[in-house]
């Protein structure tokens, strides 16, 4: 089984995500981290890259073709990413959602315990200035994905799973949430 994990900033996507692949014994893959990389190798921000990629498709193309291929070269993985329930259709697609002041919160906090500065994201220095930095992005988002693919990843639409991930207990609490729903989850590594 592939598992796709959608969502807004700061929901858990990359830490729910490892903890289901953990749990059900198969890889996982992260968008958010690629996206990252290539930030970093460019000399760029996620946000100057996002900015980039509102006028040149080449860089959303290289990470969309790589889910693409992905999806059709494995059988059973978990990813995390916007679009990836887009490129792997017939994974088990889940969109995890958050109040925009708890994902800030939760941002700032993370950075704040962690005392890790990325080059790839700008020093936030409260919680109100990491909601200005994922609301911009998260319009650059909604701006490429309308362009390049006419859709919009914010809409429940898409998804098999939508869950609020604002008011539980961590990443470990929304795994199992998810968990006990997966259909075919005593397969999940082997289907």
């Amino acid at each position: 089984m592939i598992i796709t994990i959608s969502g807004v900033p700061g929901s858990g996507k990359t830490s729910v995500g490892k903890i289901l692949a953990q749990k059900l014994g198969v890889p996982f893959y992260s968008i958010g981290a690629l996206w990252g990389k290539m930030a970093i190798e460019r000399g760029l921000t996620l946000d100057e890259l996002n900015v980039l990629g509102e006028e040149e498709a080449s860089t959303d193309k290289i990470v969309d073709d790589y889910q693409r291929e992905l999806g059709i070269k494995e059988k059973a993985f978990v990813i995390e990413g916007r679009l990836s329930w887009y490129f792997i259709p017939h994974s088990f697609k889940i969109f995890l959602d958050c109040t925009l002041s708890e994902a800030s919160r939760r941002i700032y906090e993370e950075r704040k315990l962690t005392n890790k500065e990325r080059s790839d994201e700008p020093k936030y220095v409260s919680p109100e200035n990491v909601r200005a930095a994922i609301q911009n992005r998260t319009k650059s988002d909604i701006r490429r994905y309308a362009k390049y693919y006419n859709v919009n990843h914010l809409e429940p639409k898409h998804y098999d799973l939508v869950l609020n991930t604002s008011e539980m207990n961590g990443p470990g609490e929304t795994a199992e949430k998810i968990l006990n729903v997966l259909p075919c989850k005593d397969s999940a590594a082997t289907s």
